[in-house]
């Protein structure tokens, strides 16, 4: 695990040697039960490419729903890191602990809810993606 300041990120940014990586969206779900994450969408895969390293940056989320949903993001088809949202609730997270992820980890973002739950949930999770020195 890495304990990484923003600024060695923003650094990064401005010099031009990171680039943001999102999993951006609004989108329908049907729960199939809170032990059984499904891939949200296929829109939101992500892999690291080779020669390259990245870092999970931030978590936004909202839920439409009336019950508790969760967010997870995959690594390989890990959880990496879960995401509990409320009921008509949203959230904001800024990761203190950014850990650094291989080349050719493939990253997905998975939703589980009650099973028969339907909603609707709002998405923005921020990677960023940088070369390998």
């Amino acid at each position: 695990m890495t304990f990484a300041a923003n600024s060695r990120f923003e650094q990064m940014l401005g010099e031009g040697v990171a680039r943001p990586v999102f999993f951006q969206g609004v989108f329908p779900f049907l729960g199939s039960g809170l032990t059984n994450p499904r891939l949200l969408n296929s829109e939101l895969i992500y892999t690291v490419p080779t020669g390259c390293k990245a870092a999970l940056m931030y978590f936004r989320g909202g839920n439409a729903s009336d019950q508790l949903i969760y967010l997870s993001v995959m690594s390989d088809g890990v959880a990496r890191r879960y995401f509990p949202i409320g009921p008509q609730d949203g959230t904001h997270v800024e990761l203190v602990i950014k850990d650094e992820i291989s080349p050719g980890t493939r990253l997905e973002l998975h939703l589980a809810a009650g099973s028969g739950v339907m909603g609707t949930v709002v998405v923005d999770v921020g990677f960023l993606e940088w070369k390998e020195k």
